[in-house]
Protein backbone atom coordinates (compact mmCIF):
# COMPACT_ATOMS: atom_id res chain seq x y z
CA UNK A 1 0.00 0.00 0.00
CA UNK A 2 1.28 3.51 -0.81
CA UNK A 3 1.86 5.53 2.18
CA UNK A 4 0.49 9.63 1.81
CA UNK A 5 0.06 11.93 3.72
CA UNK A 6 -3.68 12.40 5.44
CA UNK A 7 -5.25 15.54 5.73
CA UNK A 8 -6.42 16.37 9.47
CA UNK A 9 -8.30 19.72 10.61
CA UNK A 10 -7.88 20.90 14.46
CA UNK A 11 -10.17 23.58 15.25
CA UNK A 12 -9.48 26.39 17.88
CA UNK A 13 -12.65 27.03 19.99
CA UNK A 14 -12.05 29.96 21.98
CA UNK A 15 -14.21 30.76 25.00
CA UNK A 16 -13.36 33.72 27.88
CA UNK A 17 -9.97 33.34 26.69
CA UNK A 18 -9.43 30.03 27.11
CA UNK A 19 -9.32 26.87 24.46
CA UNK A 20 -11.13 24.09 24.19
CA UNK A 21 -9.45 20.55 24.46
CA UNK A 22 -10.50 16.95 24.54
CA UNK A 23 -8.71 14.35 25.63
CA UNK A 24 -8.39 11.37 23.01
CA UNK A 25 -9.41 7.90 23.12
CA UNK A 26 -9.73 4.80 20.74
CA UNK A 27 -7.43 6.08 17.94
CA UNK A 28 -3.96 7.88 17.71
CA UNK A 29 -2.47 9.96 19.86
CA UNK A 30 -4.75 7.86 22.36
CA UNK A 31 -4.77 9.85 25.96
CA UNK A 32 -2.87 12.73 24.72
CA UNK A 33 -5.40 16.27 24.65
CA UNK A 34 -5.95 17.38 21.53
CA UNK A 35 -8.15 20.36 19.42
CA UNK A 36 -11.86 19.84 18.71
CA UNK A 37 -10.94 17.88 14.80
CA UNK A 38 -10.65 14.73 12.51
CA UNK A 39 -10.17 14.20 8.80
CA UNK A 40 -10.78 16.39 5.95
CA UNK A 41 -13.31 14.74 3.90
CA UNK A 42 -13.24 14.81 -0.04
CA UNK A 43 -14.77 17.81 -1.82
CA UNK A 44 -15.09 19.48 1.89
CA UNK A 45 -13.98 22.81 2.37
CA UNK A 46 -11.59 23.80 5.05
CA UNK A 47 -14.79 25.83 6.33
CA UNK A 48 -17.24 23.01 6.09
CA UNK A 49 -14.69 20.39 7.66
CA UNK A 50 -14.00 22.36 10.53
CA UNK A 51 -17.85 23.07 10.63
CA UNK A 52 -18.80 19.23 10.34
CA UNK A 53 -16.26 18.06 13.06
CA UNK A 54 -17.27 20.44 15.50
CA UNK A 55 -20.67 19.68 15.33
CA UNK A 56 -19.94 16.07 15.56
CA UNK A 57 -17.84 16.10 18.36
CA UNK A 58 -19.23 19.03 20.84
CA UNK A 59 -22.61 19.22 19.51
CA UNK A 60 -21.88 23.44 18.44
CA UNK A 61 -22.67 24.79 15.39
CA UNK A 62 -20.00 27.19 14.39
CA UNK A 63 -19.78 30.05 12.47
CA UNK A 64 -17.26 31.81 10.38
CA UNK A 65 -14.06 29.60 11.16
CA UNK A 66 -11.13 31.03 10.04
CA UNK A 67 -7.82 29.66 8.50
CA UNK A 68 -4.70 30.00 10.99
CA UNK A 69 -2.02 27.93 9.60
CA UNK A 70 -0.70 24.73 9.29
CA UNK A 71 1.84 21.65 10.87
CA UNK A 72 3.49 18.65 9.13
CA UNK A 73 2.82 16.04 11.54
CA UNK A 74 4.76 12.15 11.52
CA UNK A 75 3.81 9.87 13.88
CA UNK A 76 6.42 7.55 13.65
CA UNK A 77 5.10 5.01 16.44
CA UNK A 78 1.91 4.16 14.68
CA UNK A 79 3.89 5.06 10.94
CA UNK A 80 1.37 7.81 10.08
CA UNK A 81 1.84 11.05 8.08
CA UNK A 82 -0.49 13.87 8.21
CA UNK A 83 -0.76 17.81 7.48
CA UNK A 84 -2.78 19.41 9.74
CA UNK A 85 -4.98 22.43 9.05
CA UNK A 86 -5.92 24.54 11.88
CA UNK A 87 -8.53 26.88 12.18
CA UNK A 88 -10.48 29.22 14.79
CA UNK A 89 -13.74 30.08 15.78
CA UNK A 90 -15.09 32.13 18.73
CA UNK A 91 -18.57 30.12 20.46
CA UNK A 92 -20.60 31.51 23.44
CA UNK A 93 -22.45 27.89 24.31
CA UNK A 94 -20.96 25.01 26.38
CA UNK A 95 -20.32 22.39 24.12
CA UNK A 96 -20.97 18.54 25.33
CA UNK A 97 -18.98 15.25 24.77
CA UNK A 98 -20.90 13.61 22.06
CA UNK A 99 -18.43 10.89 20.75
CA UNK A 100 -17.63 9.19 24.18
CA UNK A 101 -16.16 6.30 22.50
CA UNK A 102 -13.72 8.72 20.75
CA UNK A 103 -12.73 11.38 23.09
CA UNK A 104 -12.55 10.72 27.56
CA UNK A 105 -13.32 14.33 28.77
CA UNK A 106 -13.60 18.04 27.02
CA UNK A 107 -11.65 20.55 29.61
CA UNK A 108 -10.90 24.20 29.01
CA UNK A 109 -7.55 25.87 29.87
CA UNK A 110 -5.41 29.05 29.01
CA UNK A 111 -2.96 28.77 26.44
CA UNK A 112 0.18 29.28 28.74
CA UNK A 113 -1.20 26.51 30.91
CA UNK A 114 -1.85 22.99 28.79
CA UNK A 115 -2.07 19.71 30.16
CA UNK A 116 0.14 16.88 29.02
CA UNK A 117 0.63 14.97 27.19
CA UNK A 118 -0.26 17.07 24.22
CA UNK A 119 -1.45 15.23 20.43
CA UNK A 120 1.33 15.77 18.50
CA UNK A 121 -0.30 18.53 15.81
CA UNK A 122 -0.30 20.82 19.04
CA UNK A 123 3.27 20.36 20.24
CA UNK A 124 4.12 20.77 16.30
CA UNK A 125 2.34 24.07 16.33
CA UNK A 126 3.69 25.25 20.02
CA UNK A 127 7.27 24.95 18.32
CA UNK A 128 6.56 27.57 15.84
CA UNK A 129 5.93 29.97 18.57
CA UNK A 130 2.19 30.24 17.30
CA UNK A 131 -0.26 31.65 20.23
CA UNK A 132 -4.04 31.74 19.40
CA UNK A 133 -5.46 33.84 21.50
Amino acid sequence: MEKIPRVGIGVFLIKDGKILLLKRRGSHGEGTWALVGGHLEFKESLEEGAIRETLEETGIKIKNPELITITNDIFEKEDKHYITIFMKANIEEEPKNIEPEKCEKLEWFSWENLPSPLFTPVKNLIKTGFKPI
